[in-house]
């Protein structure tokens, strides 16, 4: 996409079309303003994306401008992005793992002001809702995730525009673009002094596996746990798993590739379904003497979560879904499995309420409980952003950091 150039943005007079670069010591300057600057644009389905001047509006009631610092590569934005199993949505500007600065708030907004450290996230917490006043759920009503709304919920319109004609937005974030207008409660503000370029993956990837684990499988010290799929967020639940104490933690992929990574974060041994011909629940019940305590699936395969239901223990083993099933998958197993005491959950964003808990997360980095460097397997600068959709779809990268400056 051509050699990286130095950021700019710059204030769009309504009088003329004078252009003028903002500097950073002058973001105060540009509220209420609209300000152009670079985004990285998918015009349709699987076309690489293109980097184009995008007009981005002021903020609205309950919105917050944010100047994007750091932004990755999640296999969230490559599934949209292909468009294979959902409505297309486009021209759209995609992202959603990201850190940066509040350049102005709009109308309402309150608890962040200009210059906050803060995480963009793909849900949110409205705080007056049932699911935001329960203490056991994070699924706020008003913003819980929409993968087909292009646009903000104040006035069903797009803040992004190239000459008049509106880019849709998506999962409420669009973070590959140098600014973005986001409701302020899917706005975490954070430590001013945690690095941005690595507590970026907690806005979505990490907390997600991370917290199925430790917030919602909840093994006890000394126990084992089975993660099926070794990806990203396999990984970030192994994490949770080594985090917690877990004795055995057995990773379960079809990629052996996988395995010799995998140990990093804490997985002490390995199974390819592929290497037996019995189903793999069977293969780790003989393993593990009945069957592992804990089960975190990441992979989004139904056969992968029956697998990984059946194969915790009878009397106590908890088995937690993470990964997004095809729209027309069908979940069987036979009751029998309840009745012998296993626990089916499910999770989403790891059960984290956005603002209340992605603070303290942070702090958990910063005090060096957590690892998230072992993560971070590339970095590109914003101009050679398609490049970090090629390291993932060779399966060469966890996350890959992408630089909007």
């Amino acid at each position: 996409m051509g050699t990286p150039r130095k950021p700019t943005a710059y204030i769009l007079h309504k009088e003329s079309s004078e252009k003028k670069q903002i500097k950073p010591t002058e973001m105060a300057a540009t509220a209420g303003q609209v300000i152009v600057c670079k985004a990285a644009v998918a015009w349709e389905a699987g076309k690489p994306l293109v980097l184009e001047d995008v007009e981005v509006a002021p903020p609205q009631k309950m919105e917050v401008r944010i100047k994007i610092l750091y932004t990755s590569l999640c296999h969230t934005d490559v599934y949209f992005w292909e468009a294979k199993g959902q409505n297309p949505v486009f021209p759209r500007i995609l992202g959603h793992e990201a850190g940066g600065i509040v350049e102005s708030v709009g109308e309402g907004v309150t608890d962040l002001a200009p210059g906050d450290h803060v995480l963009p996230v793909f849900t949110g917490e409205c705080k007056e809702c049932a699911h935001c006043k329960s203490e056991e759920s994070n699924m706020c009503d008003l913003l819980r995730i929409n993968t087909d709304r292009g646009v903000m919920l104040h006035d069903a319109k797009s803040r992004f525009s190239i000459s008049g004609n509106p880019i849709y937005h998506f999962l409420g974030t669009s973070t590959f673009s140098e600014y973005t207008v986001i409701h302020v409660g899917c706005v975490a503000k954070i430590n001013p002094l945690a690095p941005l370029d690595k507590v970026c993956i907690m806005s979505c990837g990490f907390c997600t596996g991370f917290g199925a684990t430790v917030n919602v499988a909840k093994p006890k010290r000394g126990s084992s746990v089975a993660i099926f799929g070794l990806g990203a967020v396999g990984l970030a639940a192994a994490e949770g798993a080594r985090v917690s104490g877990a004795s055995r933690i057995i990773g379960v992929d079809i990629n052996p590739s996988r395995f010799e990574q995998a140990k990093k974060f804490g997985v002490t041994e390995f199974v390819n379904p592929k290497d037996h011909k019995k189903p793999v629940q069977e293969v780790i019940a003989e393993i593990t003497d009945g069957g592992v305590d804990r089960s975190v699936e990441c992979t989004g395969n139904v056969d992968a979560m029956i697998s990984a239901f059946e194969c915790v223990h009878d009397g106590w083993g908890v088995a937690v879904l993470v990964g997004v099933p095809h729209k027309e998958a069908v979940f069987k197993t036979h009751p029998v499995n309840f009745l012998n005491e296993r626990t089916l959950k499910g999770t989403f964003f790891g059960n984290f309420k956005p603002l209340s808990d992605l603070p303290g997360v942070v702090e958990k980095y910063m005090n060096k409980e957590l690892e998230l460097e072992k993560f971070i397997t590339h970095e590109v600068p914003f101009s050679e952003i398609n490049k970090a959709f090629d390291y993932m779809l060779k399966g060469e990268s966890l996350r890959c950091i992408i630089r909007m400056e």
